[in-house]
């Protein structure tokens, strides 16, 4: 078979790191001069927290997307091993298909996301990169059932067409 590729769509990243970047600078202004920001309703040392957790935060979101837009890694991949996704911050490399179950989609807020469904997620929960991404992903296996999401918003590809993909590639292979 010849293998799927699907490239990061650098676009639509930068946009997502230009966003963790304003988020950044609004938390250290709320750092910086809390008193501006602080009401009634907002003392001072919540906005002083707010921008704490803010900068914390949208700084890691800034650094994981930062490594996404230098990445010479195509987005995704299907071929006859399974699934490599490099696609986001938990991304764990090949999926094999001898491991996939199946797929749920989910939408959370605006953001669909696709769950690759495993028999083996402590595999793939080992597998990951670093404390933040593991814990991110035991997370997800707690509440979507599977520690592997595939979210179409960095790749060149919309969700229905990565979904409907996805789902023929399984069921050509499950069975």
């Amino acid at each position: 078979m010849n293998e799927i590729k699907i490239p990061l769509s650098k676009t639509k990243i930068i946009l997502l790191m230009i966003g963790a970047l304003a988020f950044v600078i609004v938390g250290a202004w709320g750092i910086i001069e809390p008193e501006e920001f602080a009401s009634i309703r907002y003392p001072k040392n919540i906005v002083l927290l707010s921008g704490i957790v803010g900068v914390l935060f949208f700084g890691l979101c800034f650094i994981f997307i930062s490594k996404i837009v230098f990445s010479r890694k195509t987005g995704l991949i299907i071929n006859d091993d399974g699934i490599i996704d490099n696609s986001n911050a938990t991304s764990v490399g090949l999926i094999e298909w001898k491991d996939i179950t199946g797929i749920k989609s989910w939408k959370t807020g605006s953001t669909k996301v696709i769950v690759i469904l495993t028999s083996e997620p402590e595999k793939y929960i080992e597998r990951s990169k670093n404390i933040i991404s593991k814990k991110a992903m035991k997370a997800n296996n707690r509440i979507y059932g599977s520690p592997i999401s595939i979210i179409s918003n960095s790749l060149k590809i919309n969700f229905s067409e990565l979904e409907k993909l996805i789902l023929e590639q399984i069921d050509r292979r499950i069975k």
